[in-house]
């Protein structure tokens, strides 16, 4: 306030000064701040994702509104009941058509050849799976993990938030109703149900392939999801039954190790000498682009 009420440069200078200096701890903290928040994440890439959306102004929210105008069979209509059984007529077709498109990239268009593909490229006999039970502590622990949403819910309108708030409750009846379907090998059918929203993607909103589709699961099948999904994973891992080279959807596995280990191989060859030498460099400054 003086140095803008007042002409001495004394104080202008003294104003500049301090000014740089708030400046210099302003990015000083956000910087310990940030690199405090990928230290204690499980998830660094992801937290760092989240950082440069936050710095960017760049963080999306969804907007999953069902549109009021949608283009069926090149009539515009606008009848509610016409409009959500073309979403679920044209969002039911895509997994169809995907099946269609992995199995002629096999060779095939019998779903049943792949079967016959597992048993042959899997001859060795890998022991039995066994889900062992779960525990509270265990459920707990992923109640605790999961987001605090209180706005997206599946179709029972149980939200996560609702969900941890309640924790406490049904920890015990919980980890009962679990370890019987773990014991029993039945999924509820009322946990396979999920509310699909359409999530606009970009172009003429009218179109229904512009959309794409969010499936919003109930809050305790993800429960059960995680607690399968740890066994399994087990399981894969002792048997060795995944490759070294699959780097995606699994634990401690990211995209930069993926990198890495390419970059790592083509400079091993780059240094043997290797027959492909030439097509590696080609590659290598393709990947760097």
């Amino acid at each position: 306030m003086n140095y803008r009420n007042s002409n001495k440069p004394t104080l202008e200078t003294h104003y500049k000064r301090y000014c740089q200096i708030l400046s210099k701890v302003i990015t000083t903290a956000k910087r310990i701040h940030y690199s405090k928040l990928i230290s204690q994440s499980d998830n660094k890439q992801k937290t760092t994702w989240n950082i440069i959306k936050t710095i960017t102004n760049n963080k999306k929210t969804l907007h999953t509104n069902i549109p009021t105008h949608i283009n069926i069979n090149d009539t515009l209509s606008t009848n509610p009941i016409d409009i959500g059984n073309a979403f679920n007529t044209y969002f039911i077709s895509i997994a169809d058509n995907l099946l269609i498109k992995n199995l002629s990239k096999l060779g095939t268009t019998n779903n049943n050849d792949l079967m016959t593909y597992l048993r042959y490229n899997f001859k060795h006999c890998h022991f039995q799976i066994n889900l062992n039970n779960t525990t509270t502590y265990e459920i707990n622990k992923i109640i605790n993990s999961l987001k605090n949403n209180k706005t997206l819910h599946g179709y029972d309108e149980i939200s996560d938030k609702i969900l941890k708030a309640s924790a406490p409750f049904i920890l015990s009846p919980l980890t009962y109703i679990f370890n019987k379907l773990l014991s029993s090998g039945t999924f509820p059918d009322r946990l396979k149900y999920s509310e699909i929203q359409p999530l606009f993607k970009k172009g003429k909103k009218t179109e229904i392939a512009n959309y794409r589709p969010i499936s919003l699961l109930s809050s305790f099948s993800k429960i059960i999801e995680k607690i399968i999904y740890k066994r399994l994973n087990y399981f894969l891992t002792e048997n060795n039954i995944l490759t070294s080279e699959q780097f995606g959807f699994r634990e401690n596995s990211t995209i930069d190790m993926a990198i890495y280990t390419l970059l790592n191989n083509i400079q091993l060859s780059l240094g043997k000498k290797d027959l492909w030498v030439e097509y590696s460099v080609i590659f290598k400054r393709h990947l760097i682009v």
